[in-house]
């Protein structure tokens, strides 16, 4: 595995090459993007698409996300309506993935056999330069073992991965830290298939939307199988008295022979559990999440989670807890 180290704030476009030139040539990339790494390969030759699925141990039936370095490109692999071109006119680039009608271009191995292709042009200037360096949409989904945390630094996907990928761009901690809102085009009202940091609120600001929570038929990645999930066990708690019963609960654990963690925001020092502080707000705890039940992994069996409330990027939150484990009301 090649380590490609770069600074997003000052990289010159030959520092790309040598990643762009393999994802040309068929092998597996990973790189940062706004939300979490992905790990890219060319969309359209399906031997490469398929190292993606073998190297990360995917369904076969989850199709992937097209990343494209410019709006131009989307029309080369998809047919967007006009409620995709106006999502793509506020949205692009950002953390917004748009379900469209695909183009024969695209192998079926990409989209799991669906005639629909989900598409998004990433806000990180590493990842439009080596997209654009490599002159073919990038397939990327997110840059771990199926199943596991997704990761937000580049030692999450050295953690990860050994010599079953070809190259890692390591550009620092991801912003976002949650994989991007997924909108399917294709229906009306438009239907959220997975929630992020673009949210259900700023998309209703133009369109009707509804959230879809499960599918027999996953349209786009998170639909059908667990993710996100440590080794550990993880509790999401909720409700009013949230950080007594955290402590409660670990108490018990730990006197039951458990090893407990604590996850929470703006946590004190009024313990002495592991534990991980998720920020003082939930732009700061969306950033941290994975990586916190990635650290708090390492040491405990059981992750106590402070849950949020189910508004604007606090969904993608709860939406991706909900997979990683158990949430229960106090």
């Amino acid at each position: 595995m090649k380590i490609v180290k770069i600074d997003p704030d000052g990289f010159l476009e030959d520092d790309l090459k040598i990643p762009a030139e393999i994802l040309r040539k068929g092998g597996i990339v990973a790189f940062p993007t706004e939300t979490v790494y992905g790990l890219g390969a060319n969309a359209l030759d399906e031997l490469a698409v398929k190292r993606i699925f073998l190297a990360k141990r995917r369904p076969p039936d989850n199709p992937l996300i097209v990343h494209v370095s410019s709006t131009d490109s989307i029309y080369r692999i998809a047919k967007p309506n006009r409620i995709a071109e106006k999502l793509i006119e506020e949205f692009f680039p950002g953390p917004l993935t748009l379900v469209m009608e695909k183009r024969e271009v695209v192998p079926d191995v990409t989209t799991a056999g669906l005639k629909m292709v989900a598409v998004r042009m990433p806000d990180h200037r590493i990842a439009l330069k080596l997209i654009e360096l490599a002159g073919v949409p990038v397939s990327a989904p997110s840059a771990n073992k199926s199943g596991k945390p997704s990761p937000t630094k580049a030692e999450h996907v050295i953690e990860d991965f050994s010599d079953e990928i070809d190259c890692v761009v390591d550009g620092g901690k991801t912003e976002i830290g949650l994989e991007s809102t997924v909108v399917d085009t294709t229906v009306y009202p438009l239907e959220i298939l997975r929630p992020g940091a673009v949210t259900k609120e700023m998309i209703e600001e133009f369109f009707d939307v509804r959230e879809i929570r499960k599918a027999e038929i996953a349209r786009s990645p998170g639909m059908k199988y667990r993710h996100y999930s440590p080794s550990a066990d993880v509790l999401v708690l909720t409700g009013i008295n949230v950080r007594g019963e955290m402590l409660e609960l670990a108490e018990r654990l730990r006197s039951s022979g458990k090893k407990p963690g604590l996850a929470a925001m703006q946590l004190g020092k009024i313990h002495d559990f592991p534990a991980y502080d998720l920020g003082k707000n939930l732009e700061e705890y969306a950033e941290r999440l994975f990586d916190a039940l990635r650290s708090l992994d390492r040491v405990c069996d059981v992750i106590i989670v402070e849950g949020v409330e189910e508004k604007g990027i606090g969904a993608a939150i709860m939406n991706r807890l909900s997979k990683a484990g158990r949430i229960y009301r106090v």
